[in-house]
């Protein structure tokens, strides 16, 4: 697995730019918001509600 739960939105865009498209599939607007830069993506799902698991896999599916 490339990406994993301690990597940041902001990493994760830089480095995958190509996840954006799956951070929208969770309703996730990360993508433009100042804190991504230094929340996890643990975080993020946790305040979403989102399954961590399951955001997870779908992100690295697409890489």
């Amino acid at each position: 697995m490339k990406i994993n739960a301690n990597m940041t939105i902001g990493e994760l865009i830089r480095t995958y730019p190509q996840t954006v498209e799956a951070l929208f599939e969770f309703n996730m607007g990360c993508v433009g918001c100042p804190s991504a830069q230094g929340e996890t993506l643990a975080e993020a799902a946790m305040v979403h509600g989102i399954k961590l698991d399951d955001l997870l896999e779908k992100l690295n599916q697409a890489v």
